[in-house]
């Protein structure tokens, strides 16, 4: 793949040296035009104008007086563009010189006059596109109320953030909600930004600094057929400003205050710089350089909500506290063990003596976590820079080289709470744009720094302060004597914890850090919890429009090619197994091609695409997509299919990470054999319904029958023997052996008949489950494949009285091989002495949970409907609203698929009302509330560790309702903004993804300055 690479870059360096030459026209045939561009109703000029040549790269912006100069080799007759943020754009033919031209723009009341690329790879109006776009722009993010235009997202319609950390969202979209989203790609100046280790976007921490953002264009729903794999869900494409259009200083400084009742410190400080600057030399080279910094105390997580048994129980594990507690942030209490299987294992060591067995029930014990606040790192941070070189070959052609760099610390949710310190990740890319094609290469480099994983180092520390078969076996002494002295059982609960917790270091404590610093710096393949992620991936593509060879039908085609390298040293990949070096390579490759069609004198366009895509562990796969847009006046209806697949991510075919509650392996047939799958049972077949269907079985009861006979038999014959080998010591019977043996034959014929009535019954019912739990189906492992949706839509985008923007939708969406996670439980030793091996599977000491991919073979159904609204009021006030809902359909379990993890609230809405500042308005204001529905929350994180509760019975996302507002007020003496705001406004913190942070209220000022201020 490097030697690809490498080539492609040597193609583009020849693409530049014969396009520079073939090209480029001497001065005799160039164009100048020059003039000046106004503010319609103030009459001033208008610094920072793009003046651009339709439908080539040549362009330039106006000074500080408003006045522009372009020369261009474009032959006339031609048009020009002018546009500014704010303001309507016009279009200018030019025929030849002209230097007296003189253009008033007119303030932009209302959206829908903004032209996309990101809908069908091809320039359109925004009113036209195919399928739903939402997007922001300059003056969007400038009048945004949330503390980020990343926050700000979640009030565009049909959008949901899901919040681990104050720098750590995920965007999800028409359901099934995640932490960590693969069914969306964000892309950033065309480069994917997910992390090729962990598999999908990681918020902005290493994305766009602000400054530096031109818009956010977001397409709810399936968009494979143009941008390939993983894009079922949506697509974020982030465009970063040209330093050709906008050059010079910018800067801004955000400080403030955040605030919640759930952290150790309530209110704490945060602070938020950025500055920018670009320059641009005759026209043909530019360049820009980007540097932002953020530093906070995070939001925490700090749920003590026992999972095994429901309800909020007391992390600290006083009086009340189940035994069995798995606490939603707390960790290392994962670790269990049933209490009467420890007691069997004193007993075998002779520890314990036989008649304590009786007083030790059938229960799971979990050892005392830590709590997550003292184990992570909350100390959040994020450094990123933008370096970009841009160079106009001529009127039709730039060549751009492109670095993007973030580094920062956060917490991250995933099968555990992550926490990312001085996470890093690198993007670069050369570019070659014409007006008619586009060929890119780039490659991301993730590195994991020194990110460990909460819940292995809890396991880890509370493994050196005590050894777990130590403490347990502790536990069970300390339990059995308190129980002999007379103790109730939950009394005696309480004492053997705290007998056997006497050597836990206080949090904090100079022992606890020493602790926590061993084990969150030692990697997982070493028991530890540190993991060592050195992923690359390496992508080039190309895309070509035949718009200048053929007129009567809108044709392009492209194609790409990309290849992962897994690197992780054993700790998250099976990158050493196998004979392995250390690394897993990945290829992957695909093309489209579309055609689109103006008919009925531009009322009505049809366009269709096909895409096929191929990845070497799976199937290739073909996507296509049609749709039809009907134009009348301001008025655009459409219809479209579309229809996407997702490549099973790197994690899922590959993944090997050991956790406290599973190991996680990946999909594809080496994991079977590697962990003896096939002697397991799923995870579902635990529940003691299951087992008691089973157990009804007469062959089982048989077996039972016979094992407890047997044992009883041994039983009796070993007390027998016991008593007539004291009698023969003491004299009273002969020491001969045909009379010993004569004596213990006799002994037990007189005694196994009454052992057997008093005693089989209950043996019976003992050994039972274990006999059941080895009937029970093994498992068997299906092919992993791509999962796949069609979605059909119909939507309208109109203006009404030149006022009202209306846009809205419905789709519906069937999801088919939809891949979701299995557990499998796999014995590593039986029961106990004489039980089958599966037995071992109903006991937390004796059995190994292994979570992988899976696809389901039911489809699933999802459909929901979304609008908004925006009405231009006079003097610059604006009101509007929007609203979705997302619900899921038809969803049967499977085996493979327990749960569908849809995540996502039925309805949601959100409200606003502002003031921009224009021209004539120097303060603006905007205040937005947000609603969402109640739902339930189901993943693999917050999954209880026993089988007896059912899944995700207290995991319920609470409704959220906040309030967010802004005020700004326009200072042109120093060409900046000051804005004062507050998010969450009055409200409690909340959860947007259960187990994870609770966010509370930010109140914040900011000072931006911008020399291309108007």
């Amino acid at each position: 793949m490097l030697k690809v690479l490498k080539k492609t870059v040597s193609y583009i360096t020849v693409l530049l040296i014969l396009m520079n030459s073939s090209f480029s026209y001497g001065q005799n045939g160039s164009v100048t035009i020059a003039g000046k561009v106004l503010d319609a109703g103030t009459r001033d000029g208008l610094i920072g104008v793009s003046i651009q040549v339709k439908g080539k790269v040549i362009g330039t912006i106006t000074d500080a007086s408003g006045t522009f100069e372009l020369t261009t080799t474009t032959r006339p007759p031609f048009q020009i563009i002018i546009s500014s943020v704010g303001y309507e754009s016009q279009e200018v033919e030019i025929s030849g010189n002209r230097s007296d031209l003189e253009i008033s723009l007119k303030e932009q009341a209302i959206m829908g006059q903004e032209v996309i690329v990101s809908a069908s790879r091809v320039e359109e109006s925004v009113m036209k596109s195919p399928v739903a776009v939402e997007r922001m722009d300059i003056r969007a993010i400038r009048d945004n109320p949330a503390g980020s235009f990343y926050d700000g997202l979640a009030n565009l319609k049909g959008i949901d953030l899901t919040t681990q950390g104050l720098l750590f969202k995920s965007i999800n979209m028409r359901g099934f909600g995640a932490t960590g989203n693969p069914r969306t790609v964000q892309m950033i100046d065309g480069m994917d930004n997910s992390a090729p280790g962990l598999n999908f976007p990681i918020d902005n921490i290493v994305g766009i600094p602000e400054l530096d953002l031109e818009s956010v264009d977001v397409l709810p729903g399936a968009a494979s057929a143009l941008y390939g794999p993983n894009a079922i869900n949506g697509l974020v494409l982030m465009n970063s400003k040209s330093p050709f259009l906008y050059q010079g200083l910018s800067a801004s400084v955000k400080t403030g205050i955040m605030s919640a009742n759930n952290r150790d410190v309530v209110n704490t400080p945060f602070y938020d710089a950025s500055i920018r600057y670009a320059k641009a030399f005759n026209n043909k080279w530019a360049y820009k350089v980007n540097v932002s910094y953020i530093q906070a105390q995070d939001w925490q997580a700090s749920d003590a909500t026992n999972l095994n048994v429901g309800g909020v129980q007391d992390g600290t594990r006083g009086a009340g506290v189940n035994n069995d507690y798995d606490g939603m942030n707390y960790y290392g209490d994962e670790v269990q063990a049933n209490l009467n299987t420890v007691g069997q294992s004193l007993v075998g060591a002779g520890l314990l003596p036989a008649n304590a067995l009786g007083l030790l029930p059938s229960t799971n014990v979990s050892r005392t976590g830590f709590a997550e606040r003292d184990l992570v790192d909350y100390n959040t941070k994020s450094f990123k820079t933008n370096l970009a070189l841009h160079y106009r070959i001529n009127d039709k052609i730039e060549a751009i080289g492109q670095f993007n760099y973030g580094y920062g610390t956060t917490v991250y949710t995933g099968t555990g709470r992550y926490s990312l310190r001085n996470f890093n990740l690198a993007q670069g890319k050369l570019e070659l744009r014409g007006d008619n094609f586009t060929v890119r290469a780039y490659t991301t480099q993730e590195r994991s720094g020194d990110s460990y994983l909460a819940g292995l180092a809890a396991v880890s520390m509370l493994n050196e302060i005590k050894p777990h078969a130590t403490w347990f076996g502790e536990y069970a002494g300390a339990f059995v004597q308190a129980r002999a002295q007379g103790a109730a059982q939950e009394q005696a609960f309480l004492l053997a914890r705290q007998f056997a917790d006497r050597d836990m270091p206080a949090p904090g404590s100079e022992r606890f850090n020493s602790l926590l610093n061993k084990w969150r710096d030692t990697p997982i393949s070493e028991n530890g919890s540190n993991f060592l992620d050195r992923t690359n991936m390496y992508h080039a593509e190309g895309l070509y429009n035949f718009k200048n060879e053929i007129k009567v039908v809108e044709l392009l085609v492209g194609a790409n090619v990309r290849q992962y390298q897994l690197r992780s040293n054993g700790t998250l990949f099976a990158d050493t197994k196998d004979g392995r070096d250390g690394s897993i390579g990945i290829t992957e490759y695909g093309a489209f091609v579309q055609a689109g069609k103006q008919l009925f004198k531009d009322h009505l366009k049809l366009s269709g695409s096909l895409r096929y895509d191929k990845n070497e562990n799976f199937d290739g796969q073909f996507t296509p997509r049609l749709s039809a847009v009907t134009t009348f006046g301001n008025h655009n209806i459409r219809l479209s299919y579309q229809s996407g697949f997702r490549i099973p991510t790197t994690q899922n075919q590959y993944i090997d990470l050991r956790t406290p509650n599973a190991i996680l392996i990946g999909g594809l047939d080496e994991f079977n054999n590697r962990y003896n799958l096939q002697n397991g049972i799923l995870r579902q077949n635990l529940d003691p319904a299951v087992i008691a269907q089973y157990a009804a079985q007469p062959a089982v009861q048989q077996q039972a029958q016979q094992y407890a006979t047997a044992a009883i038999t041994q039983q009796v014959n070993a007390a027998v023997t016991a008593a007539v080998n004291a009698a023969v010591t003491a004299g009273q019977i002969p020491n001969n052996p045909q009379v010993i043996a004569g004596a213990i034959q006799q002994g037990v014929a007189a005694q196994l008949p009454g052992a057997l009535q008093a005693n089989l019954p209950g043996v019976v019912a003992q050994v039972l489950p274990a006999f059941a739990l080895a009937a029970v189906p093994k498992y068997q492992a299906p092919e992993l494949k791509p999962e796949r949706i069609a979605s059909y839509e119909i939507g309208y985008k109109g203006v009404i009285g030149k006022k009202l923007f209306v846009d809205a939708y419905y789709y519906f969406s069937k999801y088919t091989n939809f891949i979701g996670s299995t557990v499998i439980i796999v014995p590593t030793a039986p029961a106990g002495p004489g039980l089958p091996i599966e037995s071992g599977v109903g006991s937390a000491s004796t059995r190994i949970a292994y979570s992988r991919p899976a696809n389901t073979n039911e489809s699933i159904n999802v459909q929901g409907f979304a609008i908004s609204a925006d009405y231009s009021l006079a003097k610059g006030y604006y009101v509007g609203g929007n609203m979705a809902n997302n619900e899921l359909g038809r969803f049967v379990p499977t085996p493979e698929q327990q749960y569908a993890g849809f995540n996502t609230p039925t309805n949601r809405y959100n409200l606003k009302f502002g003031r921009r500042i224009g021209a004539a308005n120097k303060v603006g204001f905007t205040v937005s509330y947000r609603h969402q529905d109640a739902f339930v929350w189901e993943a693999g994180f917050v999954q209880p560790t026993t089988t007896t509760v059912p899944l995700f019975s207290n995991t319920t996302v609470q409704a959220i309702n906040n309030i967010d507002a802004q005020v700004s007020m326009k200072m042109p003496g120093i060409k900046s903004i000051l804005k004062v705001g507050g998010t969450n406004l009055f409200g409690k913190p909340y959860v947007q993804a259960y187990g994870s942070a609770a966010v509370g209220s930010m109140y914040y000022i900011s000072l931006t300055f911008d020399e291309l201020l108007n």
